[in-house]
């Protein structure tokens, strides 16, 4: 591919479909709103980086190791089960009056987007596996000039579906009932529950 627009859409079509970061971002934008959503988002993309450079270096190749996979399901296991467990308890907390809405730092947003991402089996085996790809596939016709610009417009793509899902949520607060937030809060909650215990399994079935 000699064009940058196949890899911005990829970055795309790969952030958009609902895992467990994406239920976490839009449940935060529904609690806090669309600032705290984005910051979210931004901490996501981080781990992204992070992991890019990772798999450029050949630095990730450890996480194939048995200890390791299981270690990660289960640290994924145990962070999806508590937050979502945590938001079904605090769901009443959503409100659309900021007089009693529970003050929460950007930076607090940032870090949980960042160490929600980390931790995400997930995410570690789609960079592993496309982005491993795509450094693999180009190794003998893209440059490291080339290799950044498209790494950075893959970014740019995932970046943009965290902010439009970043503005759905957040607008959805002036737009839509507490009671219906509370009930999208909810799924989302419950969601991220079925992908822990989906990681769970994994990490069981690793063990034994």
């Amino acid at each position: 591919m000699n064009s940058i627009i196949p890899y911005f859409f990829l970055g795309v079509s790969l952030a958009t479909p609902i895992g467990p970061v994406k239920a976490t971002l839009l449940n935060t934008g529904f609690k806090n709103g669309f600032f705290h959503a984005w910051f979210f988002g931004l901490g996501a993309v981080v781990t992204d980086i992070l992991y890019m450079i990772m798999v450029y270096f050949g630095i990730a190749q450890f996480i194939e190791m048995p200890f390791v996979k299981t270690l990660l399901w289960s640290f994924g296991f145990f962070v999806l089960m508590y937050t979502g467990i945590e938001n079904l308890l605090t769901v009443n907390n959503i409100e659309l009056d900021s007089k009693f809405r529970k003050v929460v730092r950007l930076r607090h947003s940032l870090l949980s987007g960042f160490l929600m991402a980390l931790l995400n089996p997930l995410t570690i085996l789609f960079w592993l596996g496309i982005y491993g790809s795509i450094l693999v596939g180009g190794a003998t016709t893209m440059t490291g000039y080339k290799i950044i610009l498209y790494s950075i417009t893959i970014l740019l793509g995932i970046a943009l579906v965290d902010f439009i899902m970043a503005s759905i949520s957040g607008g959805s607060r002036k737009i839509l009932s507490p009671s219906f937030l509370k009930i999208i809060s909810i799924f989302s909650s419950i969601s991220m529950i079925g992908f822990g215990i989906y990681f769970g399994i994994q990490a069981y079935h690793s063990l034994f």
